[in-house]
């Protein structure tokens, strides 16, 4: 099998090295009132996604980093044509740049009940790995991929393959890829080539890092193994990779943002990101969200950053105070774009406030900030977080001002110990419309289905295989069912259908009816 560590043999190649001290920022925090700047010469006009100026505001100070340009010529080659946009299907976690599960689902009418049409069964790893035994099925956050070409579900499993299955008959439709170690986080697809991008989540085995698969050959084609410049060493890739600009970006729980040229069975490294926070390499498990030329993420030290895609330097950055694991999401009102994020209760104790946050997408000023008492507690053999592992949903239709999140309270706030909550929170002010309290806790990530009237439902599953439909203005509890195993993995949405993996080895078709 062709192993090609394209990461480590980069010394060799000629690069542009820009070391970079937070206190190098262009701008002072003045200009956070530059929002009407024209753009300069590197941004050109778009008719969606707007390019913005290249910025830096003051709050960047606090970053450290490194920019290192590898092959200059095609680092400024923007191309601002959103290649999602042409692709049926969902090819990368929560559907596109803004991470917003803008899956487009739809009821034929309103509806009373789940069933679940067809249950997949993965294989089971049952390898006593230093951190565990990981066993089958999908993980945190182990959403699948649609492939509306060939009407195919993909998705990667905690048991190292990558299965492909008939959305209509939940039947094998080609020999799963093996990648050798447990995926934990959403595969992605890139919407031009047929090539596959598979990040590795646990270190079963050694190599340990990034897969390309050729889906034309459907084999590996290239192994992407450990940085030597990174400033952490864990090399794990839970992230998504999301393409934009005609790049493929890919961050790394090594502290790393990775920039790629791409072509069919290969990706060519452009540039790369390498940062500390007072003195951190902290980690990246979420996925960019993109907006334009600007990608935003948030990482494991709490630190919520902002990046000019084009350049690769820091825009600004937000201290959310601790482990952000959901992806952030972005979202245009009244033309004005801003981000949510929530962050779990980990590095600051055993307990404490998890927030969730709105921000301005443009400067990072905060907008609202609503505060929800979590712990950590013990969990069997494991710690549980708690907090907000899932990426929140957008809502639409008669919920269009409403913001949805499932939390792990953990105990905190006279919750019990081990139940979830699924939020409703009004988007304008931040003040929580309703709860309703879930069996167990939760770190799915809740999507949408629209009915003809208007009316939006949402469909979310716990940590004890419960399925819970929810009328959306509401939270009336429409359906609660026992229907698999652990939730930890977000659904795909497809028409009146949603598809999920849960631990132990089953991936599971459920429709809306």
């Amino acid at each position: 099998m062709l192993r090609q560590f394209l990461i480590t043999g980069l010394a060799a190649l000629a690069a542009c090295n820009i070391s970079c001290s937070g206190n190098n920022t262009k701008n002072a925090d003045a200009a956070a009132e530059v929002d009407s700047i024209a753009a300069d010469s590197i941004v050109t006009a778009v008719a969606k996604d707007e390019l913005w100026p290249d910025t830096t505001y003051q709050s960047a100070a606090v970053i450290n980093y490194s920019v290192e340009i590898i092959d200059s010529a095609a680092h400024l080659k923007w191309d601002s044509h959103n290649e999602y946009e042409d692709r049926e299907g969902v090819l990368t976690f929560r559907g596109g740049h803004r991470r917003d599960a803008n899956y487009g689902g739809r009821l034929d009418s309103v509806p009373t009940r789940v069933e679940k049409e067809w249950s997949f069964q993965t294989a089971y790893d049952s390898r006593q790995t230093r951190f565990g035994l990981w066993g089958g099925g999908s993980g945190w956050t182990g959403q699948p991929l649609y492939i509306a070409k060939t009407g195919e579900i993909a998705v990667g499993s905690l048991c190292s393959n990558v299965y492909f299955i008939d959305f209509k008959t939940g039947k094998a439709t080609r020999p799963a890829l093996p990648t050798h170690n447990p995926i934990k986080g959403t595969i992605s697809l890139d919407p031009k080539y047929d090539n596959l991008y598979v990040g590795q989540g646990v270190p079963g085995e050694q190599p340990f890092g990034a897969m390309v698969f050729d889906l034309k050959a459907h084999k590996e084609v290239q192994f992407i193994g450990r940085d030597p410049k990174a400033m952490r060493g864990w090399n794990a890739f839970d992230s998504s990779p999301v393409v934009a600009g005609g790049f493929l970006f890919w961050p790394g729980e090594n502290g790393a943002l990775y920039k790629y040229a791409r072509s069919q069975g290969k990706l060519s490294l452009v540039a790369a990101f390498r940062y500390r926070v007072n003195g951190m390499a902290p980690g990246i498990e979420n996925s960019l969200c993109v907006y334009g030329s600007h990608g935003f993420f948030g990482d494991n030290r709490g630190n919520v950053i902002c990046i000019n895609l084009q350049t690769m330097h820091p825009v600004w950055h937000y201290n959310i105070e601790d482990d952000v694991d959901g992806s952030i999401v972005c979202s245009v009102e009244d033309g004005v774009t801003y981000l949510y994020a929530g962050c779990e209760i980990d590095k600051r104790g055993a307990e404490g406030m998890a927030h969730l946050v709105k921000l301005n997408a443009r400067n990072g000023k905060l907008i609202w900030q609503a505060d929800y008492p979590c712990k950590r507690c013990d969990y069997g053999s494991k710690t549980l977080d708690g907090g907000f592992y899932c990426t929140p949903l957008l809502g639409s239709g008669d919920c269009k001002d409403l913001l949805f999140a499932n939390i792990c309270r953990n105990g905190a706030g006279g919750t019990g110990w081990a139940s979830g909550q699924f939020l409703a929170i009004n988007k304008l002010t931040g003040k929580q419309t309703y709860m309703v309290k879930l069996r167990h806790h939760a770190w799915s990530s809740p999507v949408s289905f629209m009915a003809p009237n208007g009316e939006m439902y949402v469909f979310t599953g716990d940590a004890g295989g419960y399925v819970y439909l929810i009328k959306g203005s509401t939270g009336e509890v429409i359906f609660s069912q026992l229907m698999a195993n652990n939730f930890e993995s977000s659904p795909v949405v497809v028409g009146n259908v949603a598809v999920v993996g849960t631990r132990q080895n089953g991936i599971h078709k459920f429709v809306i009816r």
